[in-house]
């Protein structure tokens, strides 16, 4: 199998995983919250963090859906790499909170580093493409 076809195959992983956590975030809180790691539920109106955690989620597999549907391979790349900040960023979260450090570094950490893999995999894929000097067009004799 191809490089590229396995980024994309890892790629599409990341936009299904991502839009169902997403989508569970935005329907039911209450019983996804618990495996992202916290130690409690938000208190008083605190829930609604959780469903904005949810839209996140699911506009960043968006963003990821559109540039591999669009063949915009190289930018899907560097995407990936900035969006695995958001999963570290969770990780922080969760640890910075006295979460759970298994979720924080099983889940998060896991999710966050095999983004990096795959966007630096993207980049490798598509180098040879960006360096690729144009050939000049023929010259009429």
């Amino acid at each position: 199998m191809s490089l590229k076809k396995i980024n994309t195959v890892l790629v599409a992983a990341f936009i299904v995983f991502i839009l169902w956590f997403g989508t569970e975030f935005i329907l039911s809180p209450e019983t996804t919250a618990p495996g992202f790691g916290l130690p409690s539920w938000p208190s008083g109106d605190g829930g609604g963090f959780l469903i904005i955690k949810g839209i996140r989620d699911v506009v960043l597999a968006l963003v990821l859906g559109i540039l591999l549907v669009t063949g915009h391979r190289r930018a899907l790349g560097w995407v990936l790499l900035v969006e695995a900040l958001a999963a570290y960023g969770d990780m922080a979260t969760v640890l910075a909170h006295h979460g759970s450090v298994a979720t924080a570094l099983g889940v998060h950490c896991l999710t966050a580093t095999l983004m990096v893999v795959n966007g630096l995999l993207i980049m490798r894929e598509t180098r040879r493409v960006a360096a690729a000097p144009a050939t000049p067009a023929p010259q009429p004799a």
